[in-house]
């Protein structure tokens, strides 16, 4: 008899959490917290720090990703407790996510910080920043490897390097061509030499101050969109001005949240086919992303001390 091989081990998740059952539906291999404790191996402990206003998607999206490596993923969902959100479910928040400051005690293999819708606030106006700032101090020491994402890419370069963003002429909205500057990075084992990847922003982080910083390396970018992936600390830093995770239709869902709302804003490009919003969007960018997210994981996996106590700076 031959028996069939998992592509994948799985992420671990209340069974509770609405992802849990989106995932399921879709045949993403998700483990409840009952099973996970019966198997005699370490998972990698994966803090994320959901900001954006789509709660449950974004769920959905980063942990699909997340599921697609042959390592069990332990979950912390991770929320600003200085900030009242108005778009997650009631009590969805304080049923399935804890506050940061329950975390400092703790150490993660990997934390991913995402986008927030205040971009075009200037850092300090933003009523979780002082809470945020804690928690980006705080990876640096007691977390292997953080991605950064969107806003969060933004944040983590100006909190600490400095690096200012700046407003861009338009929103930069819709799917981009990127190229790799380094092909034999980690994080890009299998990516062709140009991938396509959605972008939504309608701020950038100075390209020149990157550039500058000796920190800092540019291992992505196009002049299109400028910068898109930057890392320091041989990869215990990750930004990406952009947003891989997205599902086929988010770009479509902020397009029309927007003309609904009687706001300027442009056809996102390279998205519907014939630019016609009237047809579905065809996905161009779902192989680099589950290949990317799947890059880090085993970047995480192979560079993470398996007693995370001897984790700490260099």
């Amino acid at each position: 008899m031959v028996h069939a091989i998992p592509c994948s081990m799985p992420i671990k998740i209340p069974v509770a959490l609405p992802a849990y059952h989106a995932l399921q539906e879709e045949r993403v291999f998700v483990m409840a917290d009952i099973r996970a404790v019966h198997q005699d191996i370490r998972p990698l402990k994966v803090a994320i720090a959901n900001l954006m206003p789509t709660t449950l998607d974004t769920e959905v999206q980063l942990l699909r990703l997340l599921s697609n490596t042959p390592l069990q993923v332990d979950i912390t969902l991770l929320r600003m407790g200085s900030h009242e959100s108005h778009n997650a479910p009631p009590g969805h928040l304080e049923r399935f996510y804890v506050s940061s400051d329950k975390i400092m005690r703790e150490r993660f293999d990997g934390l991913i910080i995402t986008g927030a819708p205040v971009e075009t606030l200037a850092f300090e106006e933003v009523d979780y920043w002082d809470e945020l700032t804690e928690v980006l101090d705080y990876s640096s020491q007691n977390v292997w490897s953080t991605l950064h994402i969107c806003w969060g890419a933004q944040a983590g370069l100006y909190r600490r390097y400095g690096i200012p963003k700046k407003p861009l002429p338009q929103k930069l909205f819709g799917i981009f061509p990127h190229q790799v500057h380094e092909q034999h990075s980690t994080l890009f084992r299998g990516f062709d030499d140009e991938f396509l990847a959605p972008q939504s922003r309608h701020t950038a982080s100075d390209r020149d101050a990157i550039a500058a910083e000796p920190a800092l390396t540019i291992q992505s970018e196009t002049p299109e969109t400028g910068v898109f992936i930057v890392t320091a600390r041989e990869g215990r830093e990750i930004y990406v001005t952009g947003h891989l995770e997205y599902d086929p239709l988010t770009l479509d869902r902020e397009y029309r949240r927007d003309i609904s709302k009687g706001l300027p804003i442009a056809t996102p490009r390279n998205y519907y086919p014939d630019d016609n919003p009237a047809k579905t969007p065809v996905v161009r960018w779902r192989a680099h992303a589950h290949l990317f997210f799947s890059n880090w994981l085993n970047y995480v996996y192979q560079e993470t001390p398996f007693n995370l106590a001897d984790l700490g700076a260099e």
